[in-house]
């Protein structure tokens, strides 16, 4: 037995159909079947052996083709053509070559306005050429001609645009991917200069232990145990670059310090379980801290921001709140717009998750971490 969708289903599905390509196709379509049918009392007096009905049929056959033209823009283009021909009729052919012009570029839309030009010239040397479209060729040049290049040259501004945001999304997801790598570097090098302490700190203890233990049967094995430690501080040497490690929840005061001297105010909650945190997870902490007040100041100076660091059970939870601005600021800040990701990265790198919303009138980043203490 056949299962409809549920009405949810059934919903977010027409939703996604009323946003797409494909909607918007059907409704130029329909609104050039309902401008072409303005014609139609005209088309049925002709002598073409249409009625009424007939006419409707035919004009609604020639708009159809436009819930093609992005894939197959010459399609509808060929039956505006058609249609010109037969009926005379100027409407589809204006849709047919904003379509070309839209989805084809310049050089396209260029050969079809020629080419349109030079079939309704040929049309107008014909008799039966209507006189509502020109009587003399000076009427023609200013009525027929100027509707192709006008159609055409608009879906070619339609080209142009498309293009310029395409390489806005591209430039973007660019950004967006350089500043998750340069945060996996970040995390990269924070693990290295954490962990290559415990190692330093591990090998020599073995060593210690190697002398204490000289002439014993353990003695081979704690030189052992310091040569590996050794080989895999070098590794770690030769894998990273060595830098300065990120401050942990010592540098969140400062971080707060340097807000208030840009004028916004911050009101810094730090709960004591939160002390216990490895270094790299404090790491974490204050990127995700730095880059909000930073976004703060960007975009909401001079408003308070709210920072509360807890523990909630087994995770560390972190929530930076500042008040929405009244109106957006003047000069507008400079951002790339890739902060988001590279906290998100950060986050989810220690198996945490990071959301930035607008609640009750503020802008909320809450982000949870694994606290990593065994509880």
């Amino acid at each position: 037995m056949l299962r409809l969708p549920a009405v949810p289903a059934l919903r977010r599905r027409v939703d996604r159909w009323a946003v797409s390509p494909r909607a918007l196709d059907v409704v130029a379509a329909l609104f050039a079947f309902g401008l072409m049918l303005l014609d139609v009392p005209g088309l049925a007096r002709a002598d073409n052996s249409l009625t009424g009905v007939t006419a409707t049929l035919v004009l609604a056959g020639g708009a159809a083709a436009l819930v093609l033209r992005r894939r197959l823009p010459w399609l509808p283009y060929a039956v505006a053509l058609g249609l010109m021909g037969w009926l005379h009729e100027l409407t589809m052919i204006q849709f047919a070559l904003y379509s070309i012009g839209r989805y084809r570029g310049r050089r396209a839309a260029v050969i079809a306005t020629l080419l349109y030009v030079a079939v309704a010239y040929g049309l107008f040397l014909t008799p039966g050429w209507p006189a509502e479209h020109g009587e003399t060729l000076s009427d023609f040049l200013s009525l027929v001609v100027p509707i192709g290049v006008l159609a055409a040259g608009v879906g070619i501004a339609a080209y142009r645009q498309d293009l310029v945001r395409a390489l806005e999304v591209q430039r973007r997801e660019a950004a967006a991917r350089q500043a998750v790598q340069e945060e996996r570097i970040s995390v990269g090098r924070d693990v290295h200069d954490l962990v290559g302490r415990e190692l330093t700190v591990l090998a020599v203890r073995a060593e210690v232990l190697a002398v204490r233990a000289r002439g014993e049967a353990h003695q081979k094995d704690f030189e052992e145990l310091a040569d590996t430690a050794r080989r895999a501080h070098l590794m770690l040497n030769e894998t990273i670059v060595r830098r300065d490690a990120t401050p942990g929840l010592e540098g969140l005061p400062e971080l707060a310090g340097e807000s208030e001297r840009m004028g916004s105010p911050v009101d810094l909650t730090v709960a004591e379980e939160a002390k216990a945190l490895s270094p790299l997870r404090q790491a974490a902490v204050h990127r995700v801290v730095r880059e909000c007040l930073t976004n703060a100041a960007k975009h909401a100076p001079g408003l308070p921001v709210t920072v509360a660091i807890t523990v909630e059970g087994p995770d560390l939870r972190i929530e930076v709140r500042n008040p929405l601005p009244k109106s957006p600021p003047d000069p507008a800040p400079v951002s790339t717009g890739t902060g988001l990701f590279s906290m998100e990265e950060r986050v989810t790198s220690m198996g945490g998750t990071l959301r930035a919303r607008r609640e009750d009138g503020a802008y909320v980043v809450t982000a949870l971490l694994p606290t990593g203490l065994g509880r």
